[in-house]
């Protein structure tokens, strides 16, 4: 396991109104409108952590505060359309997860012009104004996830074999930092990258079809491993696989800890993911977006260093991601009550679980 600042932000009753306009309630002085503006919904987790649990500690922390929610669905022009309405419908605040990080530079600049400071969220804003910025070590993901298929490799007596990497979007400043810590490792271990691809838009589907391409150059037996940058690429890698007949599937990354890749973590198709408690991270997000609304500092303890982003040091809060395979799942998603047993031992994959030690 692993360990984070706790998150010293005061508490109170709670009521969500998951509306189209934002969520209300709780408890708190003054507030205003923040505008929470999230990149895709290919990757799961938006939707199904990183938006409620924001909202709801929004919730928690301010009465008077309104959340006004957009997704971009991968299109950096839509996500300007839609910072540039939260701003001439008055937010305050601004939490950013850009889906191209270096456009995303013209909505930190417009925003700075009204006085609306930009907090980036999960993915680096660059050479641009921006007050804080919340994500994990992501260098470190891709390091956790180069070493876990290299030593998986060794252990398999492949230490030495061919290896095709499947990337994420070059739009994605993240997905740089994760290409970069898995290759600090690749590059010196012995193993082949024998293709490599980035994924437009971290889509499944493109994957599918970057495996296929390997898989035809290659051949079904010319690779003994794959790097995945995440959940949804590993899927999409998974199914151009098992389409033309590739048995056992060889060892897979992962990231992102999304259901269905815990699922196929636990059954055997995929070897590991990276978990990332989004729970810090949404809620952190949440502490610091509410503190500037009501012109407060940070929570103590919250903010704990320095990232340049181009264009000076910006405060923020760096978190600690952990490699999970089939041995931790249950000290790590399930114990942290990411996802429960229930939701990940369907019975598809009771057996799975119960081998596991998960019930």
């Amino acid at each position: 396991m692993f360990t984070v600042a706790l998150l010293a932000v005061a508490c109170g009753s709670s009521k969500s109104n998951n509306a189209a306009t934002g969520s209300t309630g709780g408890s708190g002085g003054g507030g205003g409108k923040i505008a929470l503006l999230l990149p895709e919904t290919k990757t799961a987790r938006y939707e199904t952590q990183d938006k409620p649990l924001f909202e709801a500690k929004v919730a928690e922390l301010c009465s008077n505060c309104e959340v006004l929610y957009s997704n971009a669905d991968q299109d950096a022009a839509k996500q300007q359309s839609q910072a540039e309405a939260a701003l001439t419908n008055g937010a305050k605040v601004l939490v950013l997860d850009p889906v191209d990080s270096a456009s995303a530079a013209a909505i930190a600049n417009k925003a700075k012009q009204q006085n609306v400071p930009v907090i980036a969220y999960d993915r680096l804003v660059k050479d641009a104004p921006i007050t804080n910025y919340i994500s994990f070590d992501n260098e470190q993901v891709g390091k956790l996830q180069g070493q876990a298929l290299v030593d998986k490799l060794k252990a398999d007596g492949n230490a030495s074999g061919k290896i095709v990497m499947i990337n994420g979007s070059p739009t994605d400043n993240n997905a740089g930092q994760f290409k970069a810590g898995a290759h600090s490792v690749i590059d010196s271990s012995g193993v082949t990258v024998a293709a490599e691809f980035d994924t437009p838009d971290w889509s499944p589907d493109k994957a599918q079809s970057e495996m296929d391409q390997a898989i035809t150059n290659l051949g079904k037996d010319g690779f003994v491993g794959v790097y995945a940058a995440n959940d949804g690429t590993a899927g999409g890698a998974i199914a151009a696989m098992k389409g033309v007949g590739v048995t056992p599937i060889p060892p897979i990354t992962g990231q992102d800890a999304e259901l269905a890749g815990i699922q196929r973590v636990l059954s055997g198709e995929q070897y590991m993911t990276v978990y990332k408690a989004v729970k810090l991270e949404a809620e952190g997000a949440a502490a610091l977006a509410v503190a500037l609304v009501k012109g407060e500092d940070p929570p103590s303890g919250l903010v704990t260093t320095q990232v340049d982003n181009g264009q000076g040091s910006v405060p923020s809060v760096i978190l600690t991601p952990v490699a999970v395979t089939k041995a931790n799942v249950k000290d790590t998603v399930i114990k942290d009550g990411y996802w429960t047993a229930a939701q990940i031992c369907t019975s598809e994959f009771k057996a799975a679980c119960t081998a596991a030690g998960i019930s």
